[in-house]
C-alpha cells in the first residue's frame, strides 16, 4: 500500500532521504542518471510517493528562466521523474504530476520537461504539448542551438495562462538558460 504524496523542498529533506532519492533515480535509470543530472534534480520541489519497499515514484520542480520574443518567462521544469518497476501502471506518475502541476499553476508562468518516448505518453495524456518551434540554450558563448531537443520538449501553460506562441521562424525559439550536462 502506498502513503500519501509527500512534498518538499531539497532545502527540508535529510541526508539520508537525499541519498535514497539519488540511488532511486539510479536504479530507475538502469545507470543512466549523471552527477548532472542530479544537480538537476535538486534545489527545488520534490514530490514522491512511498510503499512498504521504499521509494515508488519520485518527481521534482526547478525554476528555470526561458527567453521568449523578448520576455524572460518563470519557469517550473519538471525533473527526475520515475516508477520503480514494479509500480509502474498503478497512477503513481500521475500523483507525482498532479503535485508538481499544482506549484507550476501556482509560481510560474510555465512549465516545461524533456521526455522519453516512455514518458511522453504520461505528459500528452496530461495535456502537455511539444514546443513546436525551435529550442536553444543562453551558454556561456552566446546561443547554442538545440535541435536534437526539438521534438521531446514538452510545455504547459500555468492556470489562466496561454503558451507562448510560435508563429514563424524569427520569433518561435525558447531560450533555456545555461546549465552544464543535458541542457534539457
Amino acid at each position: 500500500m502506498t502513503e500519501p504524496i509527500r512534498t518538499a523542498h531539497t532545502a527540508d529533506l535529510s541526508t539520508a532521504e537525499l541519498h535514497e532519492i539519488r540511488a532511486f533515480l539510479d536504479t530507475a535509470f538502469d545507470g543512466d542518471f549523471s552527477d548532472e543530472d542530479w544537480d538537476h534534480t535538486i534545489g527545488g520541489l520534490h514530490a514522491f510517493v512511498r510503499d512498504e519497499h521504499g521509494l515508488a515514484a519520485h518527481g521534482s520542480l526547478v525554476q528555470r528562466r526561458v527567453l521568449h520574443r523578448g520576455r524572460s518567462l518563470r519557469t517550473g521544469y519538471v525533473e527526475g521523474v520515475a516508477v520503480r518497476a514494479d509500480c509502474r501502471r498503478h497512477g503513481l506518475g500521475g500523483r507525482v504530476m498532479d503535485a508538481l502541476e499544482r506549484a507550476i499553476d501556482a509560481a510560474y508562468v510555465l512549465g516545461a520537461l524533456s521526455a522519453s518516448d516512455e514518458g511522453a505518453v504520461l505528459y500528452e495524456a496530461r495535456g502537455w504539448q511539444v514546443w513546436p518551434g525551435r529550442l536553444a540554450a543562453l551558454g556561456p558563448d552566446g546561443v547554442v542551438p538545440l535541435p536534437d531537443e526539438e521534438g521531446t520538449t514538452y510545455v504547459r501553460p500555468a492556470a489562466g495562462r496561454k503558451l507562448p506562441e510560435a508563429s514563424d521562424a524569427l520569433h518561435d525559439t525558447l531560450y533555456f538558460d545555461w546549465r552544464d550536462g543535458d541542457v534539457l
